[in-house]
């Protein structure tokens, strides 16, 4: 049965959701303030890259299910299902969540709702936020009791979202037991072709269900962060962290996934939601359960000093006049997002110490110049590695992971690379002459 849903927020997490409910069958309306976004959307275009979500947003737009508006009287008459998509990033100057964007629509949307109508959260939000909408729906709502607010998490990986959304690997709903009790009815209409497929639907408590989304992060940090402490170690006892982790990851209670040393990781989501987590904790009172988070970011930070030290040491410890080529902008592959992005901060970090730095990235490129105007951007990798004494791989692109030395020992000045990824063969580099050096590897 087609529902009809309005999504407000029209971002990463928003359009995705917007174009993949009308992809379902149902009617969507996604709803934002910024008109110059929703041009680029209602033409087709996809204001940031995300593979597959183009054909997913022209087919919606084309069978006439997807729609977009700023109004917000326009989306409570259209629809009874809301879904809220937009952004909970860190407050300036600590580090919790800045949930103004959320409130905004609760307080501009409740007082238009008419109609028994379902508001189900998608965006990442402390623990405790869910309740505290529901209450004040309630208050500004005509409808009063008949306005439910519900907690529906999203799982996305930047890269796979339409998978992730299409095709989860679980779908989570919070549910308020002072509600009326329509929400788990509404989600599983919305839903209904993913159950079918056997995809798990868990029902749970409000807090509950806020807690499953940053619990998931915490742990997927912890995991990143422990390898990166590893490979410390590694490079103090000279063992080799890749083949650790091939090791320790055969164990099934710990698994190969996420057990990769580099540089860290960076983004929209696990640093400000790690972060958000600690300050959420403090204000619970039960700070001293999440203390290892702070060594968890610690540790993710140090890698990107790691990986400037480990330059310095290439160039024979003077970075100054040095050329350096960094492949690689975006925080991972597969994506245009430079939030927290380790390859620029490390890019940024190296210029600033006086080195000539040529960066190129398959498809960041133009959101890189927005934060770091000054570095030097390549139109392709090899434009970026001519004249370099030293390459450094720094987001894991195929291009960069298919580079043989062939390739670009006619156009450095040095034969020296740094794999802040370990994602190339280093006995390849290293039988070709190269100096090689991978993150925790001889």
């Amino acid at each position: 049965m087609s529902c009809r849903i309005a999504v407000f927020g029209t971002g990463y997490l928003g359009a995705t959701h917007a174009a993949c409910m009308a992809a379902l069958g149902h009617e969507v309306l996604g709803v934002d303030v910024d008109v110059a976004k929703l041009a680029k959307l209602e033409a087709g275009e996809v204001p940031f890259f995300e593979p597959g979500l183009e054909g997913v947003l022209k087919s919606s737009l084309e069978s006439g299910r997807l729609r977009f508006t700023s109004s917000y009287e326009e989306a409570a008459d259209f629809a009874d299902i809301h879904f809220i998509g937009v952004g909970t990033p860190q407050r300036r100057g600590d580090f919790g969540a800045d949930l103004s964007h959320v409130d905004a629509v609760i307080e501009k949307l409740a007082p238009l709702i008419r109609k028994p109508s379902v508001i189900f959260g998608k965006s990442t939000v402390p623990v405790g936020t869910a309740r505290r909408l529901g209450r004040r729906v309630r208050e500004l709502a005509p409808v009063g009791e008949h306005a439910e607010v519900a907690w529906n998490p999203e799982f996305l990986r930047e890269g796979f979202a339409v998978q992730d959304t299409l095709h989860p690997d679980r779908l989570v709903l919070g549910l308020d037991p002072s509600a009326p009790g329509r929400a788990e009815e509404v989600a599983r209409e919305i839903y209904a072709k993913l159950i079918d497929e056997g995809i798990p639907f868990l029902v749970m408590d409000l807090a509950t269900a806020e807690l499953v989304k940053t619990a998931a992060n915490a742990f997927l940090a912890t995991k990143i962060s422990f390898i990166n402490a590893m490979a410390e170690v590694c490079e103090a006892a000279d063992a080799d962290v890749a083949v650790l982790a091939d090791a320790i990851g055969r164990d099934e209670r710990i698994g190969r996934r996420f057990l990769k040393a580099g540089v860290g990781f960076g983004g929209g989501c696990l640093p400000k939601d790690i972060r958000a987590f600690m300050s959420r904790a403090g204000e619970l009172g039960a700070d001293q359960a999440l203390t290892f988070l702070r060594e968890v970011d610690n540790i993710n930070m140090r890698r990107r000093s790691r990986m400037v030290e480990m330059t310095r040491e290439f160039v024979e410890g003077r970075l100054l006049g040095a050329r350096v080529a960094v492949l690689g902008a975006a925080f991972k592959p597969d994506s245009d997002d430079v939030r927290d992005s380790p390859a620029l901060n490390i890019a940024g970090q190296i210029q600033l110490q006086g080195a000539s730095v040529s960066v190129f990235d398959p498809k960041a490129m133009e959101n890189s110049k927005k934060i770091f105007p000054t570095l030097t951007y390549a139109e392709s990798a090899i434009a970026a590695c001519t004249g370099a004494d030293v390459i450094l791989v720094l987001t894991e692109w195929a291009e960069f992971r298919k580079l043989l030395p062939g390739d670009l020992e006619d156009v450095v000045r040095r034969t020296k690379i740094i794999d802040g990824r370990n994602c190339l063969d280093a006995r390849t580099w290293r039988d070709a002459g190269w100096d090689y050096w991978g993150m925790g590897r001889r």
